[in-house]
C-alpha cells in the first residue's frame, strides 16, 4: 500500500518542485529559460495520465509556483493584518490554493479534450488552453495576472515580441516552444525542434525592429521623490506633517526639474484637509516653472473614497482648486487592500479585512491623461500597471509617457517590488513609451521605450531620482490592435485542434 501511495504521489510531488522553480525565471533571479523548462516538464508529467490525475499534477505545479512566486503577499498580511501567525498562513494558503486551480484546470482540460499525443495536442491544444486559463486568472474576481510566463522573458530574445502582441503573445510562444521540445523528446521527432528554433530566431530578428521613434526635441527633466516612509508610521496622525515636510523639502531642492513626482498616497491626509498647503505648493511650483504630481486620497461629497493623482503648478488649468473631476481616480483596486470582496461576510472575521483605506470606490476605466508642464502621461496607480489592456486604452496619440505611482512598502524586502518593476518594464516595451515609476521606498526607476532601465535609485533609502526622459512618436502593433488577434488565433487553434485531435 505504501509503495502504491508513493507511486501515486511521485508525479504531484515532482510537479511542486517544478512549479517552484518557475519563480526563478522572474525578477530578481531572471533565469528566463526556466519559464520554458518548467511547463515542458509539466507537460511531460501529465503525459498519458487520466484527466483527474492530470488535475492533481497541475494543482501541485500551481501550488509550487504561487507558494514561492507570491510569497511576498504574506508580508503584508503578517505585518499589517492584525491576525495570529497561523491565521495569516491559512489565509495565504487559501490564496495560493485558489490560484493553483488554473494550472490544474489547464491540465485537466488538455488531457480530457486532447488525450492523444499528437502534434495537435502539443502545438495547438496546449498553448491555446494555457492562454485561456491565464486570461481567466487575469479576469475572474477582478483578476490577478501576476507571474504570466511572458513577463520572465523581457530580457530574452522572446521579449522583442512584446510590441507585436504583448505579454500574452510572449506567453503563448513560451508554451509553444516548451511543447515543441516536449513532443520532440517523447516521439524522437527532432524536426519539431524547428518550431522553438524559428521562434527564438525571429525574436533575435525583431531586435532591429523600430516601432516608434524617439523625439529628441521632446526631452523632459523629471525628479522622482522617494520618501522612504515606514508603512507602520505612514498614517499615524503625529507623522502627517513630518511626512509632508519631508517631501516638500526634497521638492524645494529640485525646482529646476520640469516635473517633480511624488509616489502613491504620498500625502497621508485627505485632500480637503490640506487645501491651503496644496494651494501654496501649487503657487511655488508655478513660480518655478515646474509641476508637481502626487498621489493623494480623496473623499467625495457622497462619502466615497478614491485613490487619486493630483497635479499642481504648470498645467493646462492654472491655479489650485478642489475639484474631484480634475483628478485621476484609480479604477483597478487591489482586492482586500483597497476593497473587500464579499464585504458583509469577511469584514467581521478578522482585523485584516479592516486595513486602512480598504473601502475605495473605482474611477472610470478610461480617463484623460495627466497633463503637467505640457506633457501628457497615461496613469496607472500601483496594481493597475499589471493590466495591459487598461493601460492600452488610456494611451492616446498625445501621450508622452506612462506614469505609475506605487507604494510597495507593504511588502518589505521581498521579491514582490522587483517583480512589480519587471511588469512595468513590459508595459514600456509593449507600447513604445517610457515608463516613469515613482514609489515610496523602491523600486523607483525610469525606463526608456524599449523597457530598459535608464535610471533608478536604491530601495529603502530616501532619495531623489533625476533623469531626462525622451518622448516617442509612432505606435506599436500591440497598441493598435491589442490582444484580440491573439485570442482569435486561440479559438481557431482549438477548433482545428478538436477536428484533428485523433
Amino acid at each position: 500500500m505504501i509503495s502504491t501511495l508513493f507511486h501515486r504521489l511521485k508525479r504531484p510531488l515532482a510537479a511542486v518542485f517544478v512549479g517552484a522553480s518557475t519563480t526563478l525565471a522572474f525578477a530578481p533571479f531572471s533565469l528566463w529559460p526556466l519559464a520554458i523548462i518548467s511547463p515542458l516538464l509539466l507537460l511531460l508529467l501529465i503525459h498519458k495520465q487520466t484527466p483527474k490525475y492530470a488535475f492533481a499534477i497541475g494543482y501541485a505545479w500551481g501550488l509550487g509556483q504561487f507558494a514561492t512566486g507570491i510569497s511576498w503577499v504574506h508580508v503584508s498580511i503578517d505585518n499589517f493584518g492584525g491576525m495570529p501567525k497561523p491565521a495569516s498562513l491559512f489565509l495565504m494558503a487559501l490564496l495560493v490554493g485558489y490560484l493553483a486551480l488554473y494550472s490544474a484546470l489547464f491540465c485537466w482540460s488538455l488531457n480530457r479534450w486532447f488525450a492523444t499525443s499528437t502534434r495537435t495536442r502539443w502545438l495547438l491544444g496546449a498553448p491555446a488552453l494555457w492562454l485561456i486559463f491565464d486570461w481567466l486568472r487575469g479576469w475572474v474576481m477582478t483578476g490577478f495576472p501576476w507571474l504570466w510566463l511572458g513577463y520572465s522573458q523581457i530580457d530574452s530574445p522572446l521579449g522583442h515580441f512584446a510590441p507585436v502582441g504583448g505579454v500574452e503573445l510572449i506567453t503563448l510562444l513560451v508554451i509553444i516552444s516548451a511543447a515543441g521540445l516536449g513532443y520532440a523528446l517523447l516521439h524522437k521527432r527532432w524536426s519539431t525542434l524547428i518550431v522553438p528554433a524559428v521562434i527564438i530566431a525571429t525574436g533575435f530578428g525583431l531586435t532591429s525592429a523600430q516601432w516608434v521613434t524617439p523625439d529628441t526635441n521632446q526631452v523632459t527633466k523629471v525628479a522622482l521623490i522617494q520618501g522612504n516612509i515606514p508603512q507602520a508610521l505612514k498614517w499615524k496622525p503625529s507623522q502627517r506633517w513630518p511626512t509632508i515636510m519631508k517631501y516638500t523639502d526634497l521638492t524645494r531642492e529640485n525646482w529646476d526639474a520640469d516635473i517633480i513626482i511624488w509616489p502613491e498616497a504620498a500625502i497621508p491626509a485627505f485632500e480637503f484637509e490640506i487645501s491651503s498647503f496644496l494651494s501654496n505648493l501649487d503657487s511655488a511650483a508655478a513660480m518655478n516653472d515646474s509641476a508637481v504630481i502626487t498621489g493623494i486620497v480623496n473623499q467625495s461629497e457622497d462619502k466615497k473614497f478614491y485613490n487619486s493623482i493630483l497635479t499642481l503648478g504648470n498645467k493646462a488649468q492654472p491655479g489650485y482648486r478642489y475639484d474631484m473631476n480634475e483628478r485621476y481616480h484609480k479604477h483597478h483596486l487591489l482586492p482586500f487592500g483597497e476593497f473587500v470582496p464579499f464585504e458583509s461576510i469577511l469584514r467581521p472575521l478578522a482585523p485584516f479585512f479592516n486595513l486602512p483605506m480598504s473601502s475605495f470606490s473605482r474611477g472610470e476605466f478610461i480617463q484623460p491623461n495627466i497633463e503637467a508642464n505640457g506633457k501628457q502621461m497615461a496613469p496607472a496607480l500601483c496594481y493597475e500597471i499589471i493590466f495591459n489592456e487598461q493601460v492600452r486604452q488610456n494611451i492616446d496619440d498625445e501621450t508622452d509617457f506612462i506614469l505609475t505611482l506605487s507604494n510597495d512598502a507593504w511588502f518589505g524586502r521581498s521579491i514582490g517590488p522587483l517583480q512589480h518593476m519587471e511588469i512595468a518594464r513590459m508595459r514600456a516595451l509593449e507600447f513604445g513609451k517610457p515608463v516613469i515609476r515613482s514609489t515610496n521606498n523602491g523600486v523607483t526607476a525610469i525606463t526608456d521605450h524599449m523597457g530598459r532601465v535608464i535610471a533608478d535609485i536604491p530601495q529603502f533609502e530616501t532619495g531623489v531620482l533625476r533623469a531626462e526622459v525622451t518622448s516617442t512618436e509612432g505606435q506599436t502593433p500591440f497598441h493598435l490592435w491589442g490582444s484580440w488577434p491573439l485570442y482569435l488565433w486561440v479559438m481557431l487553434s482549438l477548433v482545428i485542434g478538436w477536428r484533428l485531435r485523433d
